[in-house]
């Protein structure tokens, strides 16, 4: 075996034909390990240029090529007798049967399956060389055998040694194709018994997970909803206390201006400032009150004390409040809502114009209660009834009515103003069955 291997060598490389360069550079480290020189074409064109000027012991072709494949190759090969007894091994996807007749048809030795199997490789490339050592008929000698497959005709004239050798390598395949598919089935019945067993065993743990999933998300909602409040407090505290502070300065520097010409006047605007002051604490005072609201849940609220209570943060001066509000109604609500109903009042305060009165009261609508803060200001223009809600509006701060609604929003309550523009703002609180009770 080894004087024949060496005998071949003597006759050149063995050609590989095969245009992608990652298999044709592996067919070559597999032909170095069987210590075979090899030469590469990255096509059929190519490699009949490369025979032409050295004559391989052997070519490994592929069969899909572009320009000549490997089947034309081949049939090229065979019709020039400088080259017919050159042997042929032709590199296939699959091993299809109509790939094995067209390429006996083409005048093919033997054949050679991807993906590659580096022992089987060289077993073949041995098997062909000492097939061809041993004589046989030559090549194109052998009578033509006309065989039908696939509604196709293939005319054939491979010896029917050739054949054999072929249909043996066949099933040499198949048997060992069996024996790892064999192989492969008792691995996948003992990982199969191993998956069931971890699917068992993560099915507990799934319910465990999704016990604490379950705990985690309303750990998440309560977290998000802690810092929407704590957001909206930070906002309400600094957008007040700078305005006050504001008002502030301007009364003392007044008072300032006119402490030694017009010292009524001064003491007058004194007065004033005190009452700022007064503001400014109350509404630090009433910021503490929150300063655990991350843990503090919505909870139900006497509806008419909150009215009161927010009342108290107000400057109403001549402007009369109405609570027509029951005693007995109570909404369930975020602990903010004695600063959304103040934010009401300060409202109708600084845009209501002609303003003298605020009401309060509670109305039905199919059955759904509806909180009603009205006025007999100015009221709001109808392409401002949406706009008043969002952050930035307004010709203050453009933060009350935003706060407003995003209080209520966190119980689902949603607010809407409805009234007519010149006979006063009217605000619909819709809250929802479940979020209002009387007592």
């Amino acid at each position: 075996m080894v004087m024949m291997e060496d005998k071949r060598r003597q006759g050149g490389p063995i050609l590989v034909v095969e245009d992608s360069r990652t298999q044709a550079e592996y067919l070559g480290h597999i032909l170095g390990k069987g210590n075979y020189p090899f030469r590469i074409a990255d096509n059929g064109r190519n490699a009949l240029d490369l025979i032409a000027q050295e004559r391989p012991a052997m070519i490994l072709t592929d069969i899909i090529m572009p320009d000549i494949d490997g089947y034309e190759l081949c049939r090229r090969i065979r019709q020039n007798t400088a080259t017919a007894d050159i042997p042929v091994i032709m590199v296939t996807q699959l091993f299809d049967p109509a790939d094995v007749l067209k390429g006996l048809e083409a005048g093919a030795d033997n054949f050679i399956i991807k993906p590659f199997d580096s022992a089987m490789v060289l077993i073949r490339i041995r098997e062909v060389f000492s097939a061809a050592e041993q004589g046989g008929e030559p090549a194109g000698s052998s009578p033509l055998l006309e065989v039908e497959f696939g509604g196709s005709r293939y005319s054939i004239r491979a010896g029917r040694l050739q054949i054999l050798r072929i249909l043996l390598s066949t099933y040499e395949l198949a048997i060992r194709k069996n024996t790892e598919l064999q192989e492969a089935q008792e691995n996948l019945l003992s990982l199969n018994e191993q998956l069931q067993q971890m699917v068992e065993e993560m099915q507990v743990a799934n319910d465990d997970l999704q016990m604490e999933n379950t705990s985690r998300q309303q750990a998440e909602r309560d977290l998000a909803q802690a810092n929407k409040k704590l957001q909206l407090m930070t906002s309400i505290t600094r957008h007040d206390l700078l305005n006050q502070l504001t008002v502030l300065q301007g009364y003392l520097e007044l008072a300032d201006e006119n402490n030694s010409t017009k010292p009524d006047l001064a003491s007058a605007q004194i007065k004033k400032s005190m009452d700022v002051i007064k503001r400014s604490i109350n509404t630090v005072q009433f910021t503490s009150e929150y300063q655990r609201i991350g843990m503090t849940s919505p909870a139900w609220h006497p509806l008419s004390a909150c009215i009161v209570n927010a009342s108290g943060y107000a400057t109403l001066g001549e402007v009369r409040l109405e609570n027509e509000v029951p005693a007995g109604v109570e909404i369930y609500a975020d602990p903010l809502i004695e600063k959304a109903i103040f934010n009401l009042i300060d409202n109708a305060l600084r845009y209501g114009l002609t303003l003298t009165t605020i009401r309060f009261r509670v109305d039905y609508q199919k059955d759904t209660p509806v909180v009603i803060c009205e006025d007999d200001g100015i009221g709001i223009r109808p392409e401002d009834k949406e706009r008043i809600f969002t952050y930035g509006y307004g010709t203050n701060t453009g933060m009350g009515l935003f706060l407003v609604r995003e209080i209520l929003a966190i119980t689902g309550i949603v607010i809407r103003e409805t009234g007519t523009f010149g006979n006063g703002a009217r605000f619909e609180i819709h809250v929802p069955p479940k979020a209002y009770r009387v007592i």
